[in-house]
């Protein structure tokens, strides 16, 4: 991860007209381009691993359990379309599931205090986009790495959470709200729809805007980002913030799903969100990646876990499993590159010789 640093003078204004081309890694986004890639790859996995699961789990491919498939892998989806646009500008944010954790606690306490649940949902985001400017502050300004960062606020939030709200309960929620988080449009969540909206928001950010564009190539390279006219630090800044909000989204969604506000809500889906992200085919390193890949893993995931839990595969093989793909998703697309480039040395060195 890059330490967020940048020339001096980063914010000052810039000729804006010199817009920096993506990577070519960024382009081809359409669907010729994505069968080609890692995530055509994750793709075929996600299909095969259906139709494995469908015949060999019982009840995997009833509309009850494709529900709670979907309704389970809410939380994870809506904080990996913002993670996706950090990891991609060649940052990280290993507090998500923090931040979720305290904007559940903070709407439990103030349920507790009488406050209307239309005045705290607000609130909560708010909560979320203080906590994300503190991590863009502290990598953006004070040049820190985000990775040290995040992990630091990874435990102040969660110790927040708990000062707040201490280790009860609050279960009296409203029951309008309760039951809307588990609604369903045939099998299909409405959660889920939130999430697809989300997705087409973000995705349109990321692949077809002059921000996209820039968020591409910062996440490339830095510092000839800056010489182009991309406000780097700015741009940074703000993506902490809206992963802040999207953690604080999800505090609602699961908050409402399990009709329970608690301090350790949430506890572990930062290993989850990052792996899908990673799975999908975004760099660890920057500069490369697509929201549907992304959202390919994220499903991917879901279905194993899912899998396994109707299996009775034990709770330890779930999280070995995560581990897992998590190494294999930044693994593997580094061999490919190196075998990639072999091959091309190989191809010129051929056609070197058959010149002769």
């Amino acid at each position: 991860m890059t330490t967020g640093k940048a020339p001096t003078g980063t914010d000052t204004k810039a000729d804006t007209k010199a817009e920096p081309k993506a990577e070519p890694a960024a382009a081809g986004h359409g669907l010729i381009g994505l069968v080609r890639r890692w995530e055509g790859l994750i793709l075929v996995l996600l299909v095969a691993t259906l139709l494995w699961a469908s015949f060999a789990v019982d009840g995997f491919a009833n509309s009850s359990n494709v529900s709670f498939l979907l309704l389970d892998t809410t939380e994870i989806a809506i904080m990996a379309l913002t993670m996706t646009l950090v990891i991609v500008a060649a940052e990280i944010d290993l507090s998500v599931a923090s931040t979720l954790g305290l904007s559940c606690a903070v709407l439990g306490w103030l349920w507790n205090a009488g406050l209307a649940i239309e005045t705290i949902m607000p609130i909560c985001l708010l909560v979320g986009a203080a906590c994300g400017a503190v991590n863009g502050f502290l990598v953006t300004r004070l040049g820190l790495p985000s990775l040290a960062v995040t992990i630091g606020t990874f435990a102040l939030y969660r110790g927040l959470a708990y000062v707040i709200l201490g280790d009860q309960a609050v279960a009296d929620l409203p029951p309008a709200y309760t039951s809307l988080a588990t609604e369903t449009l045939g099998p299909i969540p409405l959660a889920t729809l939130l999430v697809a909206v989300l997705a087409v928001l973000a995705a349109v950010v990321l692949h077809a805007t002059g921000l996209g564009r820039s968020i591409f190539a910062l996440g490339s390279n830095e510092e000839a980002a800056f010489f182009a006219g991309v406000r780097v630090k700015r741009i940074k800044f703000w993506l902490f913030v809206a992963s802040g909000v999207f953690a604080s989204l999800a505090s609602l969604v699961y908050t409402f799903r399990y009709a329970s506000a608690r301090a350790d809500n949430g506890v572990g889906l930062e290993l989850a969100v990052v792996a899908a992200v990673l799975l999908g085919g975004v760099s660890i390193f920057g500069g490369r990646g697509s929201l549907p890949g992304v959202l390919v893993a994220v499903l991917l995931l879901g279905v194993v876990r899912n899998a396994l839990i109707l299996a009775d595969v034990a709770n330890e093989v779930l999280n070995f499993v995560t581990g897992l793909l998590l190494v294999a998703s930044v693994l593997a697309p580094n061999l490919g590159a190196v075998w990639r480039r072999r091959l091309t040395r190989r191809s010129v060195r051929l056609e070197g010789n058959t010149s002769r």
